[in-house]
C-alpha cells in the first residue's frame, strides 16, 4: 500500500515537472524561434541520364514550383549537385522551403489546381512520374526546420 502511494506521488511529480518545463518554454524563454521548414529529396540519377533528368526539372517541375511560389504555397525551391562518396549516394538534392510545418497540411489539396494547370491532368502527372522513374531513383529524404537564434 505504501509502495503504491509512493509510486503515485512519483508519477504526479514527474507529470508536474513536465508541465513546468512546457510552461517555462511557453513563457518565451527559449533562445530561438521556429523558422521555415525545408524538405530535401535525395536523388541519384541513372547512369548517363543526368542531363535528361535536368531537362525534366527545367520543364514542368520548374513550372510547378514557380506556380506554387506565386500561390504562396512554398517560399522557395532549389536543386543542388552533390558529390557522391559511393555509388549509393545521391548526386542531386531537391529542396522545397515552406513557411512552417502547417504549410504541409493538406498539401495535395492545395496543389491540385496547379498540377492540373501544369500537367493537364492528374493522369498525365502520374504518367510523367512513371517516366521520371526511368531517369532517377529517390534514395531518401529529410525534413528540416530552421531554428532562428534570438
Amino acid at each position: 500500500m505504501k509502495f503504491q502511494k509512493y509510486l503515485l506521488t512519483a508519477v504526479a511529480l514527474i507529470a508536474l515537472g513536465g508541465f513546468a518545463q512546457r510552461s517555462h518554454a511557453q513563457a518565451g524563454d527559449l533562445s530561438y524561434t521556429e523558422g521555415p521548414v525545408v524538405t530535401i529529396s535525395y536523388i541519384r540519377t541513372e547512369p548517363g541520364r543526368f542531363d535528361e533528368y535536368m531537362t525534366y526539372l527545367a520543364g514542368n517541375y520548374q513550372r510547378s514550383m514557380e506556380e506554387q511560389k506565386k500561390a504562396g504555397i512554398i517560399l522557395d525551391y532549389g536543386i543542388y549537385a552533390a558529390e557522391q562518396r559511393n555509388e549509393h549516394d545521391p548526386d542531386l538534392m531537391l529542396t522545397v522551403t515552406y513557411a512552417n510545418m502547417a504549410a504541409l497540411d493538406n498539401l495535395d489539396e492545395k496543389t491540385r489546381a496547379i498540377t492540373a494547370k501544369v500537367w493537364g491532368s492528374r493522369q498525365a502527372s502520374t504518367a510523367a512520374a512513371i517516366d521520371r522513374g526511368k531517369l532517377r531513383k529517390e534514395v531518401g529524404g529529410q525534413t528540416l526546420r530552421k531554428l532562428i537564434l534570438k
